[in-house]
């Protein structure tokens, strides 16, 4: 398990970040397929697909490319620009990487990335890795799983019950993979105060339900420690996948006026 805390930047802003990250293989896989990233401004989790076909290069590639678009934010241009553009620059370099190896046909990845200016996050989200928000003890889910099963539900054709059990819950409808279109939903949220966000794969949220994700993001305890902790919960329940979790809570900055 690795794990990453980043002390907070040292500018006038409303807010700041203290963030963690932590990777596991899990119980039953033999690669990690996940990535991560973790900045004082930029989160996010990339889960592989493709097994064979070397999930792990495809969100690698993701993790890559949040970085070269973190450099552009930093740079002024626009988070919701760019991060509606990085899923177009994967697809597109999963392809070129497909041509060169057969052998990586079929990969792709997961993007769930939160990306912090000091007042609110932008959000771009495809396939079935997670945000949640803590916010004044309640949890509340920022994305939604582009999945079969989630489909049924959305269509009022399956309960939320039988999806969280369903044996293909993990099948996606909507992923950066060659071929496919490149359409991640966007969104901003407002940041507060006392927020703990948790951005996270699907071998988290498979195996952990929601209730108990929630008591433990609400633990008093600094990042690095509710981290882990989510990590031996997942692997104490079969740990059938690869598991990752980022983590950020945010504090008054120095800009803040309160």
């Amino acid at each position: 398990m690795h794990e990453q805390s980043q002390p907070p930047a040292a500018h006038a802003a409303p807010f700041r970040l203290v963030v963690t990250s932590a990777t596991d293989v899990g119980r039953r896989r033999s690669v990690n397929e996940d990535s991560a990233y973790a900045s004082e401004r930029l989160i996010a989790v990339a889960d592989g697909m493709g097994g064979h076909a070397h999930g792990e290069v495809a969100s690698e590639i993701v993790v890559r490319a949040l970085a070269e678009a973190e450099q552009r934010i930093l740079g002024g241009n626009s988070a919701l620009a760019e991060l509606s553009e990085v899923g177009i620059r994967v697809v597109a370099r999963i392809d070129e990487r497909v041509v060169a190896d057969e052998n990586l046909r079929g990969t792709g990845s997961t993007m769930t990335a939160l990306c912090f200016d000091g007042k609110e996050f932008v959000l771009a989200h495809i396939g079935d890795s997670r945000a949640y928000v803590v916010r004044e003890g309640q949890l509340r889910p920022l994305t939604r799983d582009h999945t079969f099963v989630q489909t049924l539900v959305d269509e009022g054709r399956m309960s939320e019950e039988m999806a969280a059990t369903h044996p293909r819950r993990s099948m996606l409808v909507r992923a950066l993979q060659s071929g496919a279109e490149a359409t991640a939903d966007l969104g901003a949220f407002d940041v507060r105060a006392g927020d703990r966000y948790l951005v996270c794969s699907d071998g988290l949220t498979d195996v952990v339900p929601d209730e108990t994700i929630h008591q433990v993001l609400g633990m008093t305890e600094p990042v690095d420690a509710v981290a882990r902790q989510l990590i031996e919960l997942a692997n104490e329940a079969g740990g059938p996948d690869n598991i990752t979790v980022v983590i950020a809570d945010v504090y008054p900055g120095n800009g803040a006026t309160e």
